[in-house]
């Protein structure tokens, strides 16, 4: 068993880049709901719900132009908003310990 020494005390803290965070949230987020939405329109016979994207994606609806970009949209903006708040909030915590 190989034992790693802890981190020296004046060691930084690992800190999370926000804008990093961000933006890989934010293409996560808008690279699955694509996804979902291709597998929607290539498999339509599939037994999943994609009425449970309008819970997370105000003004969604199966499916237009219109609504698949502002899905999109909104896609991206739910992960800047997850990084905005957790990022400062962990990095806060973290430099604390």
């Amino acid at each position: 068993m190989v034992k790693i020494p802890p981190a020296p005390a004046h060691a930084a803290p690992h800190l999370i880049p926000v804008v990093s965070l961000g933006l890989s949230l934010s293409l996560f987020l808008a690279i699955s709901y694509t996804l979902c939405i291709v597998g929607y329109v290539l498999f339509p016979g599939l037994p999943i719900s994609h009425s449970s994207l309008a819970i997370f994606l105000p003004g969604f609806e199966l499916l237009s132009w219109r609504t698949f970009v502002l899905g999109l949209v909104e896609s991206l903006a739910w992960g800047w908003y997850f990084a905005l708040i957790f990022g400062p909030l962990y990095n806060f915590f973290v430099s604390r310990r």
